[in-house]
């Protein structure tokens, strides 16, 4: 069957990796002794905060997407909510419908995100920090070899449409696969991926697996 890549160095049985990314983590001065809640809209968020302090595991976290979730309860963190929808959008508003507006929030993010998550919470009146914990590079070119014909590319956020096409022209043959809409939306106009929504790596590779 034909290879599927996934652009990180996450290790996906049935997929081969080709990591146009690679994620910096930072460490900056937290005190969560003054936060009710933590949220968290990336995995890397979660690998990144407990690379440097534990202190987070006790503060409950609010997650989106079951990757997120995962890795918080992997790590042993206080995971009190698994967001209903993947977007950034839906998810402070879901916690704006289950959550008082009078606790204090610590979003946990990335240097650069596709939804300002913490702004729209704070739309809807609630009392919410950032904390940028990890930052996003893309790989020299130069490390990497250009996918297979005819091989499914997976790109999981903007970040990875970015760093690939730095690299890589698109082959006619060429599969796209993305996570989300805001993904799908940064891809090329004349490239229609095979869009994914609320579902991890691991399980669209073996639907793709499936029905190949």
């Amino acid at each position: 069957m034909a290879p599927i890549y996934i652009l990180s160095d996450t290790h996906v049985p049935g997929a081969r990796s080709l990591p146009c990314i690679r994620h910096r983590y930072l460490h900056p001065s937290i005190s969560f002794e003054t936060y009710d809640y933590l949220v968290f809209t990336s995995k890397n968020a979660v690998i990144a905060i407990d690379s440097f302090t534990s202190a987070w595991k006790k503060i409950p976290a609010l997650a989106i997407g079951k990757a997120t979730a995962r890795a918080i309860e992997e790590r042993d963190g206080t995971l009190t909510m698994v967001a209903s929808s993947f977007y950034g959008e839906d998810f402070a508003k879901e916690i704006s419908q289950k959550f008082s507006a009078s606790k204090k929030f610590l979003y946990l993010r990335a240097k650069t995100v596709s939804t300002d998550v913490a702004k729209l919470l704070q739309n809807h009146g609630f009392i919410v920090d950032e904390a940028i914990v990890y930052e996003t590079e893309c790989v020299e070119c130069d490390s990497l070899q250009a996918p297979e014909k005819g091989a499914y590319i997976l790109f999981s956020s903007p970040s990875t449409v970015d760093c690939f096409f730095r690299c890589f022209s698109w082959d006619a043959s060429y599969k796209a696969v993305a996570i989300g809409k805001k993904t799908a939306a940064a891809l090329p106009s004349h490239i229609k991926p095979l869009l994914f929504e609320q579902k991890t790596l691991a399980e669209i590779v073996e639907f793709i697996r499936n029905q190949s």
